[in-house]
């Protein structure tokens, strides 16, 4: 991946400084040409500078401003600028102004018009010099994104020089293709060949891969599936080359009018926004969690220690995120070294469980540690939850689709969970992963809360399995 200066800082800082720009010239033309009284560097004004400019900043942090800014373009970023513009100004005007004294009515829309002209041009000036920047540097050569391309055909090769060679270069630069028949050999003497499919982990890992485009044909609906699965849990930016008949069925949907248009796999469902909230939220909610349930980390200790011997605290090297390892804490409910003979899931009836942990099972105060994990962002509230490499494997060779519960942040709880408990063995797992699947496909705070509602209610019933 080639090297790329953090430059989202620089987009923050000079939007704060746009908005306190905006905000002290506003509050001078107020007094002086509204009010009609002389201008005061009063608490007021102070204030203003001080929350206003904060506001604008945690309001585009929420909506995605500063995600991705190297893949920005400049009519995009007109049109953002000018809706979250117009947006901010409505509520800063009701909020902030609205109960202002003025002599006309007609002063509340010149008030209005006048910090919507002085935040949009303000912000917008600053932030099109720095994608203008940012597009050059592209056009140039000098950053981009680390891209593979899958198929090596004549399809492959002309999507090859049409980006490689185009006037308005995208940014692509290409580490090598992914050989998907014997085939496949027209790019080997453009791009380097990096294997076949079964080789796709270790380029992606090996080049650090950003992009990815599919060059085979659309219809070829088992190579896709394929190919798909391989690449669910990477946070990539997957492109489909479509064919004449997506183009006719109204499949491609571009902006782009200069670049080969693609199908690009969009992989969010949740709304950036939703997801800046639900992050926000399993920070407060885990240091609620851990304060209130500070008595338990001393009680529970002392009963695990009388019960067994071993450590207190459990941990497991499990897989969250994009395939990422981490170490998930729990409190012990099983002897020690219970796995002496590899790993093995637990069932109800399960001798390795002492009595505090099948308490601490039935009541899911086993997962109190896992509150640490949130907050260090390894876990969230709600979401699938994380399992061992060992049972991943085998649950893919079921159920390819497993892959998919990467692309979000496993939970402490989760709609499997709810619906199944602890799974004993990989049929249940297997069973489990439709609940997971459709949480995946129906992401939104309102469903996290209704899970977490759920769970709730099993451990105030003690259902917990």
């Amino acid at each position: 991946m080639v090297k790329k200066a953090s430059i989202k800082y620089l987009f923050l800082l000079f939007d704060y400084l746009s908005a306190l720009i905006s905000w002290s010239v506003f509050f001078y033309f107020r007094k002086t040409e509204i009010e009609n009284i002389p201008f005061e560097f009063s608490e007021r004004f102070y204030l203003g500078l001080l929350i206003i400019p904060i506001l604008w900043i945690a309001a585009y942090w929420l909506f995605g401003a500063y995600d991705n800014v190297y893949r920005k373009y400049r009519m995009q970023v007109l049109s953002k600028t000018l809706m979250s513009s117009l947006i901010g100004t409505l509520i800063i005007f009701f909020v902030f102004i609205l109960d202002d004294s003025v002599t006309v009515y007609s002063d509340y829309y010149i008030s209005f018009i006048v910090l919507f002209c002085l935040q949009f041009f303000l912000t917008f000036t600053f932030r099109f010099i720095l994608t203008t920047n940012i597009v050059k540097r592209i056009h140039q050569k000098k950053i981009g994104f680390n891209t593979i391309i899958i198929g090596g055909n004549e399809k492959a090769h002309e999507t090859y020089q049409e980006i490689n060679d185009g006037k308005n270069y995208g940014g692509n630069i290409f580490k090598g293709y992914i050989r998907v028949n014997g085939k496949d050999t027209i790019l080997k003497k453009h791009i380097p060949e990096l294997g076949v499919v079964d080789d796709l982990h270790h380029a992606i890992q090996g080049n650090d891969i950003e992009e990815v485009i599919i060059a085979v044909e659309s219809t070829d609906h088992k190579v896709l599936e394929i190919l798909l699965n391989e690449l669910e849990g990477y946070d990539l930016i997957i492109k489909i080359i479509p064919d004449t008949y997506d183009l006719l069925s109204n499949k491609v949907k571009t902006n782009n009018i200069f670049g080969t248009p693609f199908m690009e796999l969009k992989t969010d469902i949740m709304p950036k926004w939703q997801k800046r909230i639900k992050r926000g939220g399993d920070i407060v909610f885990s240091l609620l969690a851990i304060i209130l349930l500070s008595p338990f980390f001393i009680i529970i200790p002392i009963l695990i220690k009388r019960g067994s011997k071993g450590d207190v605290i459990f941990k497991q090297i499990r897989i969250g995120l994009h395939g990422n390892e981490f170490s998930i804490l729990k409190f012990r409910t099983m002897k020690e070294n219970s796995e002496e003979n590899g790993p093995q899931l637990s069932s109800e009836n399960d001798n390795r469980i002492t009595k505090i942990g099948k308490f601490l099972r039935k009541t899911r105060l086993d997962e109190i540690p896992q509150f640490f994990n949130v907050l260090k962002g390894e876990m969230s509230i709600v979401g699938p939850r994380p399992e061992r490499q060992f049972f991943i494997d085998k649950i893919i060779i079921e159920a390819p689709h497993f892959k998919q519960l990467q692309k979000v942040t496993p939970g402490i709880t989760s709609w499997g969970q709810v619906k199944y408990g602890y799974a004993e063995n990989v049929e249940e797992m297997i069973q489990r992963l439709k609940y997971d699947i459709l949480y995946l496909k129906n992401q939104s705070l309102a469903l996290d809360f209704k899970i977490l509602l759920y769970t709730v209610i099993i451990v105030l019933k003690r259902k917990g399995k």
